[in-house]
């Protein structure tokens, strides 16, 4: 008889994290290739989040996801990091390594899997305009970047920010910087992608229907409640919209494949989270 597969131990950190779908996600993951995992999502506040970590990665634990307001913290922490998670200063994946944590950011890699296999937009040539110059952002500007885009503009409301965040990643292509005012200067874009957190207080970015090419794609980061604004709005000027669900389940499945070596069907799981949400 083989020996019982070895309890592979996860979590996700955050303030609130309660609802969290990633133990959902990580558990129809493991569900596809047999492995034992047990993943869970715990609370954490900004004087316990290192503690609590560690007390996982003692306990055996193989790494973490991190989400707000820890990302920055995690990334700090971590004694090796990827280029990834250094161009975004965040890191949403730890993995608790016998040399020391080692820092991934996977969002990335899940927004583009997102964009060119489940929305079927290949990003090479593309205008993309990228809303928001904070944490989100920044995770998600290199790894577009990556992708030859004819070029990003990062808009911000204090441009200082939007043009620091620029400048981090402008060896890597064609990247500028303006506030939203000024964006529609910039000409039309194929593809906009809304890393801003208004959706959280029932608003959404002034995005005028010149701004978008036609059959042009607005992404929203966001999903859930925090989606349904800039989905409203998208829905009354005529824009192709999608929200971040699928971007979700894209971070999620490289962060499975770096904890376990393997590489999960994203479909399945994500019909289901669709469902579930009655989409």
């Amino acid at each position: 008889m083989a020996a019982r597969e070895q309890l592979i131990r996860l979590a996700v950190f955050g303030q609130p994290v309660a609802r969290s779908l990633s133990p959902r996600i990580h558990a129809r993951f493991a569900e596809q290739f047999g492995l034992r995992v047990e993943y869970t999502a715990i609370e954490a506040t900004p004087e316990s989040f290192e503690n609590r970590v560690r007390q996982l990665a003692d306990a055996g634990g193989r790494g973490c996801n991190v989400t707000v307001p820890f990302k920055h913290r995690a990334w700090q922490l971590a004694a090796r990091r990827s280029e990834a998670a250094n161009r975004a200063e965040a890191a949403n994946t730890l993995s608790f390594e016998a040399s020391g944590w080692r820092a991934e950011n996977t969002d990335g890699g899940g927004l583009v899997a997102a964009l060119e296999a489940h929305e079927r937009l290949p990003l090479p040539g593309l205008r993309i305009a990228l809303l928001g110059a904070g944490g989100a952002a920044a995770g998600v500007l290199g790894a577009l970047l990556d992708r030859r885009p004819e070029r990003v503009t990062v808009a911000n409301r204090t441009l200082e920010r939007a043009f620091a965040l620029a400048d981090r990643h402008a060896d890597l292509g064609a990247v500028d910087s303006c506030t939203p005012a000024d964006l529609p200067d910039k000409g039309s874009f194929d593809l906009v992608v809304n890393a801003t957190s208004l959706g959280h207080d029932g608003s959404a970015p002034a995005l005028p229907p010149g701004l978008f090419v036609e059959n042009a794609l607005c992404y929203d980061m966001n999903y859930g409640a925090a989606a349904k604004p800039l989905a409203a709005h998208c829905s009354q000027i005529g824009v192709r919209y999608a929200d971040g669900l699928s971007m979700l389940v894209g971070q999620a499945a490289l962060s499975f494949e770096i904890w376990t070596g393997k590489t999960p069907d994203t479909g399945p799981v994500l019909g289901e989270l669709r469902r579930a949400a009655g989409e």
